[in-house]
């Protein structure tokens, strides 16, 4: 069975720098891979309220978690600054998959991509609601 290879930087529309941490680093010298969802969400997030449509306290809609995946190429570890980039690879009606590819500072190559799948739902129903307008408007620039 061959898999097909990890996307490359071009594949990407907007990046986030995250520095890696000593605690990241697992008992084989590598960042954890449970780290990489960490990343996963401060990528998708930090761009939501960097955009001025996420608003954590009162804003509607909030998104929820409801898949997730990684699939690793080449470890990383701390010292070591990555380069997250983040694309909307499907725009639903109340549901955003996210692709999410992780390289080291100003690498060309992936040690890994990720997918990440939130569904918007209203604040207190905790009910999935249509994205509004200005939401489609701004994450229709980070599709594919």
């Amino acid at each position: 069975m061959t898999r097909a290879p990890l996307k490359g930087r071009d594949h990407y529309r907007t990046w986030r720098e995250i520095g890696t941490r000593w605690a990241d680093n697992d008992a084989y010298g590598h960042v954890n891979n449970t780290v990489y969802y960490q990343w996963f969400d401060t990528a998708v997030n930090g761009w939501l309220i960097d955009s001025g449509l996420l608003d954590l306290k009162q804003g509607e809609p909030i998104g929820l978690v409801v898949e997730t995946g990684c699939r690793f190429a080449a470890p990383l570890a701390y010292p070591q600054p990555v380069d997250i980039g983040l694309a909307v690879e499907r725009l639903g009606n109340s549901s955003v998959s996210y692709r999410l590819g992780v390289f080291p500072k100003n690498g060309s190559e992936a040690a890994a991509e990720g997918r990440f799948v939130h569904v918007y739902v209203d604040r207190e129903k905790r009910r999935p609601m249509r994205l509004p307008e200005r939401w489609r408007s701004a994450l229709q620039r980070l599709a594919d």
